[in-house]
C-alpha cells in the first residue's frame, strides 16, 4: 500500500463535455466541491476561493492550475488538508491533483489521483493523507450527484 498517492474512480452517467465543464468551470467546480471561486481556471495561474462547507467555511482555497487538456485531463497543485486558518502552509510542498476522463460503457469514467504526500511534513502527512482519502471518496459522490442533475 502506498501512502504517497490516493486514487478514486467513478463512472458518471453524463456526457464528456458535462463532466469536463463540472471540473473546469470555476463556478461549476465550486458547486460540487463546496467552494466559491473568485475567477476562472487558467493553466499556470492561481485560482482562489472560499470554502463553503460548514465547519470549513472560514478557510480560503488556493489552487495552482497545472494542466488543462480539453475533455481529457485537468490538474492542479494545492496544500492538502490545509485547515488551520492561522498556519502558513506556503513553504510546504504541494500535492498534485489530477482528474482523468475516459470513455466507459456506462458513461464517462472519472479518476482523481492526488500524489505527493510523501513530501508533506511528517507532522501532518498521515492526517492529510487520511482526510483527503476520505474527502475524495465524498467528492466523487458529490460530482456524480451534480452532473446527473444537469440537463442532458
Amino acid at each position: 500500500m502506498t501512502t504517497d498517492r490516493i486514487e478514486k474512480s467513478v463512472v458518471l452517467k453524463a456526457s464528456r463535455s458535462q463532466v469536463w465543464r463540472a471540473l473546469t468551470s470555476a463556478d461549476q467546480f465550486g458547486a460540487w466541491f463546496g467552494a466559491k471561486m473568485n475567477g476562472p481556471f487558467v493553466a499556470g495561474m492561481r485560482a482562489t476561493g472560499r470554502i463553503t462547507i460548514p465547519d470549513y467555511d472560514h478557510l480560503n482555497l488556493e489552487l495552482l492550475i497545472d494542466r488543462i487538456e480539453p475533455e481529457s485531463l485537468f490538474s492542479y497543485r494545492w496544500h492538502p488538508y490545509a485547515v488551520e486558518a492561522d498556519v502558513d502552509y506556503s513553504s510546504e510542498p504541494m500535492t498534485l491533483v489530477e482528474f482523468h476522463l475516459a470513455d466507459d460503457p456506462g458513461g464517462i469514467k472519472l479518476t482523481v489521483i492526488e500524489s505527493g504526500f510523501d513530501q508533506i511534513p511528517i507532522a501532518r502527512r498521515a492526517t492529510a493523507y487520511r482526510m483527503n482519502d476520505g474527502g475524495w471518496a465524498g467528492q466523487m459522490q458529490n460530482i456524480a450527484r451534480y452532473v446527473t442533475g444537469l440537463p442532458q
